[in-house]
């Protein structure tokens, strides 16, 4: 393989304010996730606290292995909307007793642990994570339910978390509820379709309706561990397998019985020796540039990642704007497809379908790392053929059956997300940097496309147009995608699994590619139609 080189002056002004830049999107992305931390904020977790019970990431510490790392996912989700950052749940990857797990646990301190529609999403993305890859899940229950002034938008999405933990067990996937708190109504089904369910004396509560509702429903005045407590449940209903006399109990617990379980992954181990990049990945940080419209070189990225800082580069003098090869990652072997330029023209697009047919064909993982502002246009690029080149990698990607990670280190415009295995195309896992902007187009291409078309439209209609009106419009729609594609925006959204810091890549790729192999890596032999 060939050990990638770095030409970065460090010292560069260049280097210096494109460091400036993605440290000032840093600063934003921190103080978003201290909000996540915070949860509802200081009065909540004290009195959280007074009651002898954990906050969910203390009960999360305990639950994994010492010293192994614990991968939170979408720790952002709901900034920029009505709803507390974090989604009033923790979801992440995690190792407990040696087997890799989603773990899932609710934020009793954030409106008590209710669920509003960001943390719907959350959870069915958590969900989705376990069936993809093959990760047992574990809950950490303590939430009153639904967000009841948000029932429209919650309720029937909310169904299916319950379809899907059946689903994952139906699928052998093992599911785990760890109850500490209220599990109600609705809520009450997260451990009543779980395949094993431990419950706090004292403290955990699962009903379908609580005691208001049972007074009102019935008549009945019912006294709460009566009705739904965890000694009843263990004895009476047979709704709890174990019986935990405390929290520190029910965690032991839940690691004997993840424990128990002999997980097996199905996919491959690292093939080699890991070996960390040669060059600094500190110096990722000035790298890439502070305007996105300024290519920066991604090999340079690429040597701060990969092992040894090694790439066996695949047609290196074709199709130049995307750096393709296999490499290694925390001792795993993977593809890589990387934007150099942005664009995508006719070759890139060629040479990006023929290599994720030939990673298919030896089983290889492939990794997707973003900057592009979509497919080339104009006169010349169409009548190459762009629509059918662009759809070539389009099929390719869709059709691959490999795991998938996706890197969004720069811009992810148009068509070229898509083809570079965005969101809609199903990753496993889909991280962005705090700089990544993601649109249609960039914002002052759309505002001025739409401008033009609206002065082509009054034009064919013989009407005046009004240079002033079209100004502001053109003004304010760009001030608008400016906002959208901003990566806190949609990170908050769920349109990733998590902003991360640039420094941070390597070593949360090897998590995610980690957690990926513990279901069966086989590639497609067989694609669609290639239009020729």
């Amino acid at each position: 393989m060939t050990i990638l080189a770095s030409n970065i002056d460090v010292r560069s002004e260049t280097y210096l304010a494109n460091r400036a830049a993605m440290e000032a999107n840093l600063a934003r992305y921190r103080e978003l996730v201290d909000q996540a931390v915070a949860g509802g904020g200081d009065k909540y977790v004290e009195r959280h606290h007074k009651r002898g019970r954990l906050l969910a990431r203390e009960r999360i510490e305990l639950l994994v292995d010492a010293d192994a790392p614990f991968l939170e996912l979408s720790v952002t989700a709901g900034a920029d909307t009505e709803f507390a950052v974090g989604a009033a749940v923790v979801t992440g990857i995690g190792q407990i007793a040696g087997t890799e797990c989603v773990i899932l646990a609710n934020d009793p301190t954030v409106r008590g642990g209710s669920m509003n529609p960001i943390t719907v999403r959350k959870i069915l993305r958590a969900l989705d994570i376990c069936a993809e890859n093959r990760l047992p899940m574990v809950f950490l229950v303590e939430s009153g339910g639904a967000d009841l002034p948000h029932q429209l938008e919650l309720y029937l999405a909310a169904g299916e978390i319950f379809r899907n933990i059946t689903a994952l067990s139906a699928a052998a996937i093992p599911t785990i509820s760890l109850v500490f708190g209220n599990s109600t109504a609705g809520g009450a089904y997260l451990p009543g379709t779980s395949d094993y369910v431990v419950m706090v004396d004292q403290q955990a509560k699962v009903f379908l309706g609580g005691t208001p509702l049972v007074k009102m429903a019935t008549g009945e005045d019912a006294d709460e561990q009566e009705l739904g407590g965890a000694a009843m449940h263990s004895s009476v209903s047979g709704v709890s397998d174990y019986f935990a006399l405390d929290e520190h109990d029910a965690i032991r617990l839940g690691r004997q019985i993840v424990a128990g379980l002999t997980y097996r992954k199905l996919g491959p181990g690292p093939d080699r020796a890991v070996a960390p990049p040669r060059h600094d990945p500190d110096e990722i940080l000035g790298i890439v540039s502070a305007d996105l419209k300024i290519p920066f070189p991604v090999r340079e990225v690429l040597a701060r990642i990969l092992d040894d800082s090694e790439l066996d580069e695949f047609k290196p003098r074709y199709g130049p704007n995307l750096v393709t090869g296999f490499a290694h990652l925390h001792g795993y072997s993977v593809g890589i497809l990387a934007n150099d330029r942005g664009v995508l023209l006719n070759e890139d697009a060629n040479k990006a379908a023929q290599f994720i047919q030939l990673a298919n064909q030896v089983d290889t993982p492939l990794l997707f790392v973003q900057n592009v502002t979509g497919y080339m246009v104009g006169t010349d690029y169409e009548r190459r053929g762009m629509v059918k080149h662009g759809s070539h990698q389009i099929n390719a990607v869709t059709n691959s059956t490999v795991p998938h990670l996706t890197v969004q280190i720069g811009g992810s415009y148009g068509a070229g997300n898509y083809g570079m295995a965005g969101r809609p195309y199903n990753p496993r896992f889909l991280f962005a940097w705090p700089n990544a902007k993601t649109a249609v187009m960039g914002a002052e291409q759309l505002a001025g496309t739409l401008s033009i078309v609206a002065r082509a439209s009054a034009e064919d209609r013989g009407l005046a147009f009004d240079e002033g009106e079209d100004a502001a419009r053109t003004k304010a729609i760009e001030d608008q995608i400016t906002h959208e594609e901003q990566a806190t925006v949609m990170s908050g959204q769920l349109y990733d699994d998590g902003l991360i810091d640039p420094r941070d890549t390597r070593d949360v790729l090897g998590v995610a590619l980690s957690a990926a192999l513990t279901n069966e890596c086989r590639g497609q032999r067989g694609y669609g139609v290639f239009r020729m």
